[in-house]
């Protein structure tokens, strides 16, 4: 048997302020879900991204200690079909108050690029293929 990828987790301090954050990211969650302690998407192709709260990971992890600011995260990748729709979602993540960490720039690679952190200091990629 092969092991499949098909979750991504993610802990997060406050519920409502990370699903607010996604949602300038085009996801969609259920009425309420911002006072659930466990919230999950699917994406297209079958990967459910997760969101569980510091609290919720406790009850069954009493060890668990969230990542200090500096501490090792996910980063998450999300393809905003443009360069301009790059520089746009960046200016739109930052105008509401999130930390912007890299502005948009044209990568070596072929795409322009940008990074924010989510409110939990996760990466969150920013990229579109360069016209070429």
């Amino acid at each position: 048997m092969t092991p499949v990828l098909n979750a991504i987790g993610l802990a997060v301090a406050d519920m409502a302020t990370s699903l607010a954050f996604y949602r300038l990211l085009g996801m969609e969650f259920a009425e309420g879900a911002e006072q659930a302690p466990h919230v999950e998407v699917t994406l297209p192709g079958g990967v459910r991204l997760m969101w569980d709260t510091h609290a919720s990971i406790k009850t069954f992890d009493p060890q668990f200690t969230p990542p200090g600011p500096d501490g090792a995260r996910i980063s998450l990748a999300f393809d905003c079909s443009s360069p301009g729709g790059v520089d746009e979602t960046h200016r739109r993540l930052v105008e509401a108050g999130h930390t912007g960490v890299m502005e948009p720039w044209d990568a070596v690679w072929g795409q322009r690029y940008a990074v924010v952190h989510d409110p939990d200091g996760n990466g969150i990629d920013l990229y579109a293929a360069l016209a070429g």
